[in-house]
């Protein structure tokens, strides 16, 4: 087949994409990846045909910060973001799918790649890395606390679904006016359809982590995380090689994409408890811009694959993000969570659930106490055995096989029906 394989975002909406391009690469199969722009260079490494799309991620990562936990303005960020960009990444989309077989989408393209796909008369499949188009009574939208009763739980994500299809309906209206196109009818994924089936959901986590639900519909699927074999590969610069040779494995400190206007507090804040609790670290600096401070004790580096550097480490604190969160927990790791925004909280609130990291802290409530008491949880013997079980049970999982076999299976079950 031809894939095509649209998704935007940080380099936690790219990642997961990578091994298994690489997996249906491995298979016969014609793989082409669109994604942002600055993705080029880390496509193209491994092999993978790569479509730039316009835009910077982290232009909407500032957005999405500043929104904060507030749901109605992460709307508004990421849907002026869309505007903005919209012509440019509809055409390029639309370039990248002109030979498709099959189409594949995350949750930013969710309507757009399904609008292609009912046009072109072919298959698409959805993946996400958090849950979004499953509405379930287990646990709230992924923007929303607990409700605790699963009526209202549930009503979250008819409602969130419904949001989505307002805002690309809306959003692509503003991008046609501008451009001048013509009218064009849109298709939610999702919805009911006796001449096509709903468009499959592959959920890119472990059912370890977050199990299916028992009220999803079989077009729902939990293929386990989409991880790389090794990243033997990787050659670290002297200066992190000196540091992880000179003492006890560190804590990895790793806000990855998060561009936050108070990323120097929180710096401080994480300094002070890593000194108070006489602690090595790496830093991950990502996209904060945060310089490296003098001192034996703590590096800052911009960025490490993780599968390589979190095996060498002995506790993980992080932003929540789904592919950090899940990186962390298949090293076995103790994760302790500050989110800072969108579907962060979700992921923090399930690493405690599991057992294997202390409540999460919300990044505005940051503190020295409050981090020093998380780190100190963390470090328990119960938490680092829980941790470990559930890393070894996530690496006995092949998460990018079962999603290539589904993958593969979607092309017959379509010729069974007529768009």
């Amino acid at each position: 087949m031809n894939i095509t394989i649209l998704t935007y975002g940080s380099r936690g909406d790219v990642q997961p994409f990578l091994p298994l391009s690489l997996g249906l690469l491995a298979r016969g199969h014609s793989v082409k990846l669109a994604a942002p722009s600055r993705f080029k260079s880390l496509v193209e490494g491994y092999g993978i045909p790569f479509v730039p799309l316009a835009g910077e991620p982290q232009d909407l990562s500032r957005r999405f910060n500043e929104a904060g936990f507030n749901f109605i303005k992460q709307i508004r960020g990421m849907m002026d973001h869309a505007i903005e960009i919209g012509l440019d990444v509809m055409h390029q989309t639309e370039t990248a799918c002109q030979d498709a077989d099959l189409i594949i989408h995350s949750f930013s393209h969710a309507i757009g790649a399904h609008t292609f796909a009912r046009e072109m008369n072919i298959p698409d499949i959805h993946i996400q890395t958090f849950p979004m188009f499953t509405p379930t009574g287990d646990y709230p939208n992924v923007t929303m606390p607990d409700l605790k009763l699963r009526s209202l739980n549930r009503l979250t994500h008819t409602i969130s679904q419904k949001i989505a299809w307002w805002i690309s309906k809306f959003g692509y209206e503003q991008v046609r006016r501008r451009a001048g196109l013509p009218k064009r009818k849109l298709y939610f994924p999702f919805g009911e359809n006796p001449l096509r089936s709903p468009t499959p959901i592959l959920c890119a986590w472990s059912p370890n982590v977050l199990p299916p639900s028992s009220d999803w519909t079989t077009d729902v699927h939990v293929t386990g995380y989409y991880f790389f074999d090794s990243a033997d590969s990787y050659q670290p610069s002297d200066k992190l090689r000196y540091f992880l040779d000179a003492g006890e494995p560190p804590i990895c400190v790793s806000f990855g994409s998060m561009v936050n206007r108070n990323a120097g507090r929180i710096d401080r804040i994480v300094n002070d408890a890593l000194r108070q609790m006489d602690q090595r670290a790496i830093i991950l600096s990502g996209w904060s811009e945060i310089k490296d401070r003098p001192g034996n004790d703590v590096i800052y580096i911009d960025a490490v694959p993780h599968d390589w550097l979190l095996p060498k480490c002995n506790m993980i604190v992080h932003h929540g993000g789904a592919g950090t969160t899940s990186a962390g927990l298949r090293a076995g790791l103790p994760n302790v969570v500050v989110p800072f925004t969108a579907d962060q909280p979700f992921w923090g609130r399930r690493v405690h659930a599991l057992g294997v990291g202390p409540r999460p802290i919300p990044v505005k409530n940051l503190s020295v106490e409050m981090l020093t008491r998380a780190i100190a949880e963390a470090g328990s013997n119960v938490v680092r055995e829980r941790a470990q079980t559930l890393g070894q049970r996530i690496r006995g999982e092949d998460g990018v096989q079962c999603a290539v076999s589904m993958i593969e299976s979607q092309r017959v079950v379509f010729r069974n029906f007529k768009v």
